[in-house]
């Protein structure tokens, strides 16, 4: 075994411990741990807090340090307190109680949606539950397709993948699936992404939270060539631990027409629309860590010459 994979493997038997740990908690008991540990990251190490207060100046301009300080504090116990979330939604949540733990808004437009004979496009975004809205989509029954980057560590990449596709979530790799999304549009499935992930200085360039943000377009081509409904869908914590609001805030059929599907650029900027008002609603359950704003539009990075040949004679 190689060096790296020895530290691979390391690392995965450290995360495995940690879940059992947690699993062996009340959820009481893992909301106060993930309460002290979100002071601990934010407060004493200051754990990526340049990148979070940058992007809450921009978001909130009118608010002082200590607001923002505060914010990215409850940013951290909703991180921390979702994977405890995640940890114990197996051994919790089933299809006979899924109620006790699952507010649904809009149900009747989304259950309309999965049931038609058309392929449809899920997009969420980095807020609330994301990972457990994959999870209990699987178990009602609707079972999803999600295109994921695959992570460095191939153990923990495995074992995070299980916890997905125990309910019906299939991961796709972010690289070289192309094949099997076009195999899934027309199939009538349903394709789930996450819409706020940066896609370089040739993506389409959209407003974001007041800021231009690079989209991938291939998240709206997928809808409009694939004449599929986008549903944008979310799953915030409502109150404690381990209480959902699932809900969606808007379909765009291409079928239906309408300005919003009249172009890339036009359903991408929708999308995003919806995406903030859905973390304006509740702040502290959004990925303010994230990178989302890298770059300016139209800019794109220099490429480098290439060294000169020593080889080659330069001389007259």
């Amino acid at each position: 075994m190689s060096a790296r994979a020895l530290t691979d493997y390391l690392v995965y038997l450290l995360v495995r411990v940690f879940i059992c740990v947690v699993q062996a908690l009340p959820l009481e008991t893992c909301e106060q741990l993930a309460r002290l540990l979100a002071w601990f990251a934010s407060d004493v190490l200051g754990l990526r807090r340049a990148v979070a207060d940058e992007n809450l100046r921009h978001v909130f301009p009118n608010w002082n340090e200590r607001q923002r300080r505060a914010l990215a504090r409850r940013m951290w116990r909703h991180l921390l307190l979702m994977v405890c979330e995640v940890a114990h939604a197996p051994r919790k949540i089933h299809d006979t109680n899924f109620n006790q733990y699952i507010d649904f808004r809009d149900k009747r437009r989304l259950v309309e949606v999965a049931l038609r004979p058309r392929p449809f496009v899920l997009v969420t975004g980095h807020f609330g539950n994301f990972e457990l809205g994959g999870f209990m989509t699987g178990l009602l029954g609707f079972p999803t397709f999600t295109i994921a980057r695959t992570l460095d560590n191939p153990y923990l990449n495995r074992y995070i993948n299980r916890f997905r596709g125990s309910k019906g979530q299939y991961i796709l790799p972010k690289q070289g699936s192309a094949h099997q999304v076009d195999a899934v549009l027309k199939a009538g499935g349903a394709l789930s992404l996450l819409g706020d992930q940066h896609a370089g200085p040739t993506g389409c360039w959209v407003n974001f939270l007041g800021r231009p943000a690079s989209c991938h377009k291939a998240l709206a081509l997928f809808a409009l060539a694939g004449d599929a409904p986008l549903v944008v869908a979310y799953a915030c914590r409502r109150g404690g631990p381990m209480r959902f609001e699932v809900g969606c805030t808007g379909v765009a059929d291409p079928r239906q027409g309408g300005p919003e599907t009249a172009s890339v650029t036009a359903l991408t900027e929708w999308y995003n629309q919806h995406l903030e008002r859905i973390i304006l609603a509740h702040p502290e359950q959004y990925w303010w860590i994230h990178r989302r704003w890298k770059g300016q539009p139209g800019r794109r990075p220099r490429r480098r010459r290439a060294a000169p040949d020593p080889s080659v004679n330069r001389a007259a």
